[in-house]
């Protein structure tokens, strides 16, 4: 972890640190072993491993690929970020391990200090490259998450699985808050925009909220099988993220 990764998030915990949320406990992280879980705000976003940094939704998406998919080292791997710990973890691990990022003024394949730029909704890869993709909360910010869908069905082998998560509401229905027509942006809800540690605090915009429906677009986009793993929960109550397996 260089010095500039270790800044950026003692700043993000320090502007929703809340004192009397401060915790800890030990538990055993799925990236680096025995370690202990720092809450320092009553928020799932304010649960970290110690040793790694990795975040709740990570920590589950780590749990399940390792419960659902344990040969997922020998594979060839694409993960749609170029930092954070489950990046720098596959970068350890894996031996064929692919990463991008988006940049909104970079071509889709093209590099930009040495990371590709890839659109979800255009990959550049071929068929059937790869044996698994992982995300941790990047659909809900792209435009046509269907062609999204389609386009990760399209680069996974047969037998290959897409291990994600996305902030998943308990209602059936996924809404829309803002959709692209004719090239042009339309709000359909109040803005609503996450945190981006290339663009910003509150700058990525939130194209929808999705409910257990994203089963059935994910089905939609070719996948042979698609589920949500909630099984995996973390020290503190209401810190474990739901983790969406859909498999070729």
């Amino acid at each position: 972890m260089n010095f500039k990764e270790i800044s950026y998030r003692v700043r993000y915990a320090a502007s929703i640190f809340e004192p009397r949320a401060l915790a800890l406990a030990f538990f055993e992280c799925p990236f680096c072993g025995a370690s202990a879980l720092l809450r320092f705000a009553r928020s799932a976003i304010a649960v970290r491993c110690l040793r790694c940094g990795s975040s709740a939704a990570t920590l589950s998406l780590g749990a399940v690929l390792r419960a659902e998919r344990p040969g997922f080292l020998n594979g060839h791997v694409y993960e749609m970020s170029a930092r954070g710990p489950l990046h720098a973890f596959l970068g350890r691990q894996v031996g064929r391990f692919i990463f991008s990022e988006y940049f909104d003024d970079v071509a889709p394949g093209q590099y930009r200090n040495g990371v590709q730029c890839q659109d979800v909704q255009r990959l550049t890869y071929e068929d059937g490259a790869f044996d698994i993709v992982t995300s941790t909360e990047v659909f809900e910010h792209v435009p046509d998450d269907l062609k999204g869908f389609r386009e990760v069905r399209r680069v996974l082998r047969s037998g290959g699985a897409f291990v994600f998560t996305v902030p998943l509401a308990p209602s059936e229905a996924t809404i829309e808050r803002a959709v692209c027509q004719n090239g042009r942006l339309v709000h359909l809800l109040p803005p609503a925009y996450h945190d981006d540690r290339i663009r910003g605090r509150n700058k990525v915009l939130v194209f929808r909220d999705y409910g257990r429906d994203i089963i059935d677009r994910l089905l939609a986009a070719g996948f042979r099988s698609a589920r949500i793993n909630g099984s995996h929960s973390h020290s503190f109550a209401g810190t474990g993220s739901e983790v969406v397996v859909a498999e070729v």
